[in-house]
């Protein structure tokens, strides 16, 4: 190794900053001090007086001011009330006594009567009509879904044991009522099924202007159902349901009641007219198609028909098959 010289050490003496400070003067760099002025205390705006208004001499002699003017209080605006909602509207025609041992002879749900089978199966069948109803009124789908069209190809098919059972569920509901419609003008059988009393009905308000639909109203003594009898019987029913009259006579059935649900039992579609012009008029239909009769190429042509309505469901009747082989109504002990 080479001897490497030490690095030299800087002779002592002042830093370079002190040199620094040394050069120059760093007080001229300073802004003078200046001294205090004495503040003054800042003076109150002055207010000019205001001139009191000249009046008019007058003979009376001026009153002394008083010594202090009260405030006038602001007028208070009377409480905002709440507009009241408009009732929901009530039939007025007379309630009649619904037999429950009729209806149990008919294989019918017995109102607050022991959950069946039957009733299990029209509260699955109601749940999805009565969701497609909520589904319409909030703009969803086909317009009119509270009205529901009960059809069938041909007769016997039990398109009526349909629709009084399905109207029987839906009175159980608790924020729905139901009116259920007899259509079949030819062969009504709604109030047969229900034990009712004949009256003018739904064709007599279409043929009659002066006639209001809602006094051909049945009440009953089942909360929440009421009935519109076919009314007497013509020989130009369809041409009646085509009129332009149809549609303001069904737009008063639910009138100020958005709850209400309009059941209509047609007559079969390949049997009779009126049913093809119903199905223009509502917005669900049920078609019930019986397992042991209804055939395919009835069923199309029955589908064909009713083409008005864009929302048609099927339903089908007098089967007891299963392929899962539920029972509905046994888990309340309910046997067949």
């Amino acid at each position: 190794m080479t001897d490497q010289s030490k690095i030299p050490v800087p002779p002592s003496g002042p830093s370079l900053i002190e040199r620094a400070s040394g050069a120059f003067d760093w007080n001229t760099l300073r802004r003078p001090a200046l001294p205090d002025a004495p503040v003054k205390p800042r003076a109150a705006p002055e207010v000019a007086p205001v001139a009191a208004p000249v009046s008019a001499p007058s003979a009376a002699p001026a009153q002394p001011p008083p010594a202090a003017i009260a405030p006038v209080a602001a007028p208070v605006a009377p409480p905002v009330q709440a507009v009241p909602t408009a009732p929901v509207k009530q039939f007025a025609g007379h309630y009649h006594h619904i037999d429950r041992r009729h209806l149990r002879e008919q294989c019918l749900i017995e109102p607050d009567g022991p959950v069946t089978g039957l009733l299990e199966e029209f509260r699955i069948v109601k749940r999805q009509l009565l969701l497609t109803a909520s589904e319409s009124r909030q703009g969803i789908g086909a317009p009119h879904g509270e009205r529901i069209l009960v059809c069938s190809a041909l007769p016997g098919e039990g398109k009526t044991f349909c629709a009084v059972n399905l109207a029987l569920s839906i009175a159980a509901e608790k924020d729905n009522e139901v009116l259920l419609v007899d259509a079949d003008f030819a062969k009504p059988s709604v109030l047969s099924a229900l034990g009712l009393p004949g009256g003018p009905g739904l064709m007599d308000a279409l043929a009659d202007p002066s006639l209001p639909v809602e006094d051909c109203i049945l009440g009953t003594d089942i909360p929440g159902l009421f009935v519109l009898p076919a009314g007497n019987s013509t020989g130009s029913d369809t041409e009646f349901v085509a009129s332009s009259r149809t549609a303001s006579v069904l737009d008063r059935l639910t009138q100020h009641a958005p709850s209400r649900i309009v059941i209509f039992d047609s007559p079969p579609a390949l049997a009779a007219s009126p049913a093809s012009e119903l199905a223009m008029h509502v917005g669900q239909a049920v078609m019930i198609v019986r397992a042991d009769r209804t055939g395919e190429a009835a069923l199309r042509d029955a589908l064909n028909l009713l083409s008005g309505c864009e929302d048609i469901k099927l339903l089908l009747n007098c089967t007891k098959f299963s392929p899962t082989g539920r029972r509905f109504g046994s888990y309340y002990g309910y046997k067949e």
